[in-house]
């Protein structure tokens, strides 16, 4: 059994995330979170909201509550939604916790005490009517390399790159739209990035075995040359400076997010004990984290966040001079559009995680965006499309063929696994073919290839109905004798209904990973318990075994209800 540490990208307090940020990072995390607890390996699944950072503040400012309860009730929507979409976290923290100021300011020390953090005197923007000096995000103008006119003070949304707020052209006060800004000097703290770039490049050089994306982002980086970075902002909500003369401060978003990772496991070790689930008698988080080797740490991610998780976060860590455990797989995605555009909330664009679990049951969900996850290239989500994998997938093949299965079975047999018959050569090719169609789900899953996967299950489920469409049970117990066989029909029908019932569980929870409350309903009509990746035995489940007919796993989605999403969530229905 091997130790694997998983986390996801942490999703941004400021509103409920929509189904890109969702198939973007904690959704894969949570399939590769479950498939690897499947397979017997000890899993810590890790997550929390960010909560620091300018629009935090301004989001705040706009629901008329301070940043501390903005951010108390949108965590518990946050974690509330993840939970009623069957994200299996360990742990849902959040960076403002206590845990995080701690280690964020562990690992200021530490880089300071190395001499990898510096003082500068630099310019940024004042707002002489607000009177104060604007952070990054609170300064919005246009972009001097594309031109784009509501670039942030951080970062262009249109052209992607960098910026500081002193670049932009125009510049305006993104909170009361004040043009009358002034540069003047301030001291910042900076991260000598430059001072770690060679050693930096060498841990990600070495890691060959990343994806495409993730390493061709943070070479880019580190190829366009990587300069010292300022990581403090004029913010009051944040984890302050612990500097003489910065109190003023907080240490920039960006340098205590992904400290977040570490900060959210401390939250898991200090939960108290008699909140533990059963059967855990230690949590020491400094074992997954500090001078951990038999540790697998894979981080889920979107690829706007890829630089700052294989280059900035690595050299905090670096920089530190202590054993802590880098990153070992990142897996990074593209982006889920709306009909090739962005989701918007301002602008009605798009389906977010409430309104998603308001029309259809989480299942639903989490099968269409891993079997069209954005893994090689960006994925347009459409209705249509939407419509064809539901009805197509989960209720043309699962659903369609555990119902008739046991339907059949019932009417013709009872509610048992029925009893006489023979398997044959047709039965041990099934179990060959399900077989070696089982390893292939699994190594895909272990590559965290999540399309392929879904495509392997869908054809492991087509395998279940080849096999009933050639055997036909619904003929053979009308037929004196099987055909080119010596048994009789009905024993005939009832071998294959026997086997057509042990391939449930199977078909059931190579797929629960995706899919783990429809899987667990199918289990449980063949009165069986999630147990784990299966081991395929078409006889397993004994003749004379009770199961009970479930009701339907999936239901149609039907062509009015798709012209009714698509009014209301906009898109252009084609």
């Amino acid at each position: 059994m091997a130790r694997h540490l998983i986390t996801s990208a942490l999703p941004y307090i400021n509103g409920v995330k929509h189904l890109g940020n969702l198939v973007g990072s904690m959704l894969p995390a949570d399939v590769y979170a479950r498939f690897m607890r499947a397979r017997g390996h000890e899993v810590l699944a890790i997550c929390a909201t960010d909560e620091h950072g300018t629009p935090a503040e301004l989001a705040a400012m706009e629901a008329g509550q301070s940043v501390r309860e903005y951010c108390d009730e949108q965590h518990l929507i946050q974690k509330d939604l993840g939970e009623r979409f069957g994200l299996s976290w360990d742990h849902f923290g959040r960076t403002s916790r206590q845990q995080n100021h701690d280690m964020t300011n562990h690992f200021a020390d530490k880089l300071a005490e190395n001499g990898y953090l510096e003082e500068r005197t630099i310019e940024q923007i004042y707002s002489p009517s607000e009177e104060r000096f604007l952070p990054d995000r609170y300064v919005t103008g246009t972009c001097p390399h594309c031109d784009y006119d509501r670039a942030r003070g951080d970062q262009c949304e249109n052209c992607g790159r960098l910026l500081e707020p002193t670049q932009l052209i125009n510049p305006r006060s993104t909170v009361t739209g004040a043009t009358d800004l002034e540069v003047r000097q301030s001291t910042s703290v900076f991260l000598l990035q430059s001072a770690l770039a060679d050693e930096v490049r060498a841990w990600i050089e070495a890691n060959d075995h990343w994806p495409t994306l993730p390493r061709s982002i943070a070479l880019k980086w580190l190829d366009e040359g990587l300069h010292d970075r300022d990581i403090t902002r004029n913010l009051s909500w944040g984890i302050p400076v612990n500097r003489p003369g910065l109190e003023n401060k907080v240490w920039y978003v960006w340098f205590d997010a992904p400290i977040g990772y570490i900060g959210a496991t401390r939250e898991w070790a200090d939960v108290p004990k008699e909140e533990w689930a059963d059967g855990e008698t230690e949590r020491d988080w400094r074992s997954w984290w500090y001078d951990s080797p038999d540790v697998t740490y894979t981080e889920f991610m979107g690829k706007d966040n890829v630089a700052f998780h294989a280059v900035s976060f690595p050299i905090t860590q670096i920089g530190s001079r202590e054993p802590w455990h880098k990153v070992d797989l990142l897996k990074a995605f593209n982006w889920l559009t709306y009909y090739g555009g962005k989701f918007s909330t301002s602008q009605g664009l798009g389906v977010f995680m409430d309104d998603a679990l308001e029309l259809l049951p989480a299942d639903y969900w989490r099968w269409y965006l891993i079997a069209n996850a954005p893994e090689s290239d960006d994925t347009a989500f459409t209705w249509p499309l939407f419509q064809q994998a539901i009805n197509g997938d989960l209720v043309g093949k699962l659903g369609n063929f555990v119902n008739r299965t046991l339907s059949l079975t019932r009417k013709q047999f009872g509610e048992q696994v029925p009893t006489g018959g023979t398997p044959g050569a047709m039965e041990a090719e099934l179990a060959a073919g399900v077989t070696a169609k089982a390893e292939e789900i699994a190594a895909h899953f272990e590559r965290t290839e999540f399309r392929k996967a879904t495509r392997a299950i869908r054809e492991l489920w087509s395998l279940g109905d080849a096999y009933l469409e050639a055997r036909e049970p619904w003929r053979l117990v009308k037929a004196d004798t099987e055909p080119g066989g010596t048994q009789s029909g009905r024993d005939a029908a009832a071998m294959v209904l026997r086997t057509a019932i042990n391939l449930i569980p199977v078909m059931a929870e190579v797929a629960a990973p995706v899919i783990p409350t429809a899987a667990a309903t199918a289990l449980a009509a063949v009165g069986q318990q999630p147990s784990g990746w299966p081991t395929v035995d078409l006889t397993a489940l004994p003749e004379g075994h009770p199961f009970e007919v479930p009701p339907l796993l999936f239901r149609r989605i039907e062509d009015d209800e798709i012209e009714a999403w698509t009014a209301r969530f906009g898109g252009s229905g084609g």
